[in-house]
């Protein structure tokens, strides 16, 4: 197991910065993942922790070593690719072997690390066939054997799981998850797949446009995204965010929505403009509710539904039971559940301090 630390990392491809100013800390043993939209600097990040990409300031150290200027082989870490990089014509056993070998690892000790790896992965039937005819996800547990063998200090992951279809990658999540247990591993993952990074994460770092948004266990960053970026990327339905009326001050304990006075944890800062931010769970139908509005649509989705509700401070999302009758068009009260309300500076798309969160 090894930690890992980024220290003001950046990268830049000309007039474009990839990364700007990064700092972060994988523990040892964890599972991190950097979880964005296309384009963020995820795979930048974890390029240039495995020495793929040079940064083009800031350090790397791992296990209090500076590896900034190390080439990859001499990192010992193992990167798993999107895109299998197998060799079709050679059996799994020796595509498992290759890295060993290249090494110069006694023959013995790459028989026994090969068959320890494919009794991990439950390919043990598969070791004598070429890997040009396997399945997608048989590929893929290749791939992983081959750089479990190494031993490395941590395995690098590049959305390893993105040519799968869906039933098989949630499958193959929690075959990771479990993987990544047994080895007591440090995992850093990238994905731009938020379920399968809430499935597998005790860490996620949620990147966009180059810098670290927001840093933390999923439950914590899920509950107070730090901007309204990551409250809109993390869940489904998104949180909902509505314009506050007026200017709030340190202090208050109310807010306006339109003519609906709301509670609210008692507000730390003052802004001048302010959104309100709550999850669709958190949104409760309730026939005195300060806040009027009307059912436009809803989304049955089995064990329960999602209620898209139109208000005068604009539409927000319900989830609701499965068992509510709300035909569209039907009149309703809201109410939000107080200690999940969140205030966000309009202007800076940032978490306000409040009671409830700090």
């Amino acid at each position: 197991m090894s930690t890992i630390v980024l220290v003001n990392l950046q990268k830049r491809f000309g007039d474009f910065t990839a990364v700007r100013g990064t700092d972060l800390t994988v523990g040892a043993g964890r599972f991190v993942v950097l979880l964005g939209p296309s384009g963020c600097g995820k795979t930048t990040t974890l390029r240039m922790i495995a020495g793929l990409e040079l940064p083009t300031s800031g350090q790397i150290l791992i296990d209090g070593e500076d590896v900034t200027a190390l080439r990859a082989r001499q990192r010992d870490i193992a990167f798993v690719f999107q895109m299998f990089a197998l060799y079709p014509h050679m059996t799994v056993r020796n595509n498992i072997a290759f890295p060993l070998k290249n090494e110069h690892v006694p023959r013995h000790e790459i028989a026994s690390r090969v068959d320890a790896a494919a009794r991990m992965l439950r390919i043990e039937e598969l070791l004598d066939r070429k890997t040009g005819g396997l399945s997608g996800g048989d590929r893929q547990r290749v791939a992983l054997g081959r750089a479990i063998v190494r031993q490395p200090k941590a395995f690098l992951m590049d959305e390893p799981l993105g040519t799968l279809d869906a039933d098989f990658r949630e499958l193959m999540c929690l075959e990771l998850r479990k993987l990544h247990n047994a080895l007591s591993a440090t995992t850093v993952y990238v994905t731009h797949d938020q379920s399968e990074a809430m499935a597998m994460a005790d860490d996620l770092v949620v990147m966009n446009q180059g810098e670290v948004l927001q840093s933390g266990p999923p439950h914590e960053i899920y509950h107070y995204p730090a901007t309204v970026f990551v409250g809109n990327f993390i869940g489904s339905p998104p949180m909902n965010f509505l314009p506050v009326e007026g200017a709030v001050h340190a202090g208050d304990e109310t807010v306006r929505l339109h003519d609906a006075a709301v509670s609210i944890p008692r507000c730390d800062a003052t802004a001048e403009r302010v959104l309100l931010g709550i999850r669709p769970e958190h949104v409760v139908i309730d026939e005195h509710g300060p806040l009027r509005g009307k059912v436009i649509a809803d989304e049955y989705l089995g064990s329960h539904q999602v209620l898209i509700i139109e208000t005068a401070v604009g539409t927000l999302r319900a989830r609701t039971s499965k068992d509510a009758r709300l035909a569209a068009g039907s009149p309703v009260g809201l109410s939000f559940r107080r200690d999940r309300t969140l205030l966000y500076d309009a202007a800076s798309g940032r978490l306000l301090p409040g009671a409830a969160h700090g």
